[in-house]
């Protein structure tokens, strides 16, 4: 994993995009919502980090701030808790500002034995954050934002929504209904507000952990790129998408996957 000073600076290279914004990541203090939170420190936003572990939360915060000198907030919230995210945005804009990026980012996809065993706690649990969550926190801060005049919403969901598999059926199935919501949102808060969606395949973050290497490398040979992300890679997607040079995007599922989708 690389230092936050070294993928600060390697963003920066690219200018500074997202200067004057303030933007809050979901799931934001490790794997790919921790590389976006750095990629938009490092593009020159105010960032809050937003997490079920406060300390996780802090950490990554004070070192960000430190790197890029941007305003970086720290926060507990379980987005799967609807009354919580109403006050989580009046705290961000407490400590920062109005948020003018909101990136929903916290999944979790707990494994199961088989279909038959998925339990209704499991089931409840996986779409409240994949689901319930992103949706009460689209439709708040983008209330906001079209009164405020504009703002940004990318959600990070899996490419596989399109491409679903027994031992995964209910987070795929949240995130193909996070995919309805992107286009509906748009719809909804347009032109003001762009809504997108990122289509992450697989990637080397702590999930990846749990998973059988050998068995995913020899999957990834019928892939386009043949191998798995890594977590910086999805940086200059979400960077696009947020930033200034997207204004005619909007409503858009981009697969960021080493082309798995496209394979056979």
């Amino acid at each position: 994993m690389r230092t936050v000073a070294d993928a600060v600076k390697a963003v920066r290279e690219s200018g500074q995009p997202l200067a004057g914004r303030t933007a809050l990541v979901t799931g934001g203090s490790r794997g790919l919502g921790r590389e976006i939170a750095i990629a938009f420190a490092a593009a020159g936003a105010d960032v809050a980090v937003v997490s079920r572990k406060k300390d996780s939360c802090e950490a990554l915060a004070g070192e960000l701030a430190a790197a890029t000198g941007q305003r970086v907030s720290a926060h507990e919230a379980h987005v799967g808790d609807w009354d919580r995210l109403g006050t989580l945005l009046d705290e961000v804009e407490e400590a920062l500002s109005p948020v003018d990026v909101l990136v929903n980012n916290a999944g979790i996809a707990p494994v199961y034995a088989s279909l038959d065993e998925v339990t209704e706690a499991l089931f409840d649990k996986v779409i409240a954050v994949n689901l319930k969550g992103p949706f009460r926190l689209m439709a708040a801060a983008g209330k906001r934002m079209v009164a405020r005049g504009g703002g940004v919403i990318l959600n990070i969901s899996s490419m596989g929504s399109q491409r679903p598999t027994a031992h995964d059926l209910p987070y795929t199935a949240a995130k193909s209904a996070l995919n309805t919501l992107t286009a509906g949102f748009a719809q909804e808060y347009g032109p003001s507000v762009r809504v997108n969606t990122i289509l992450a395949g697989p990637f080397l973050t702590d999930i990846s952990k749990a998973w059988d290497m050998d068995a995913v490398d020899e999957m990834a040979k019928d892939w386009p790129s043949k191998r798995v992300g890594n977590p910086e890679e999805i940086a200059g997607a979400a960077l696009y998408l947020c930033g200034p040079n997207a204004t005619y995007t909007t409503g858009a599922l981009l697969a960021v996957d080493g082309g798995r989708l496209a394979a056979p």
